[in-house]
């Protein structure tokens, strides 16, 4: 294996060393911004800031929420006040987590939107397309891509 590929494994937590699962802890508490340093987050789980460098690049938290299907659907939306929130709503609604989105300016009218988003329940997505494509306001909705 050469020095730029990656060998991925997934492990469970409890055979890891302390070590790993501190890192992990201190990149929690860095990303949802419980410290303001990695200095002084490494100080509160008990781990060198040596140690935390040398891992953190290399360990990550296994999401469940990764298995589930990423969308991407396309709108044609009339330009009028509360449509889009309407989208968002449905969405919302359909428990999708909005990972993108993308607005172009309204032309004639209309304007054109691009929603990237996560469902856990990716047989649903046709039902949830379709009744984005029946809110007030909503000219066009098509699923541009799944995976």
């Amino acid at each position: 294996m050469s020095g730029r590929e990656k060998n991925w494994v997934v492990v469970d937590a409890s055979v890891l060393p302390e070590v790993i699962l501190k890192t992990l802890t201190v990149k929690r508490m860095l990303a949802n911004r419980e410290e303001k340093s990695s200095s002084a987050a490494c100080r509160t789980v008990g781990i060198s800031r040596s140690a935390f460098y040398k891992y953190r690049d290399s360990v990550f938290i296994y999401e469940e929420q990764m298995r589930d299907q990423i969308f991407t659907v396309y709108l044609l939306l009339h330009d009028e006040a509360g449509v889009l929130s309407g989208v968002l709503h449905t969405l919302s609604d359909a428990a999708a987590n909005v990972l993108t989105l993308n607005q172009s300016i309204p032309v004639d009218g209309v304007a054109t939107v691009t929603v990237t988003f996560r469902l856990q329940d990716a047989a649903g997505v046709s039902a949830l397309v379709n009744a984005l494509g029946e809110r007030k306001g909503v000219v066009d909705a098509r699923l541009l891509s799944g995976t």
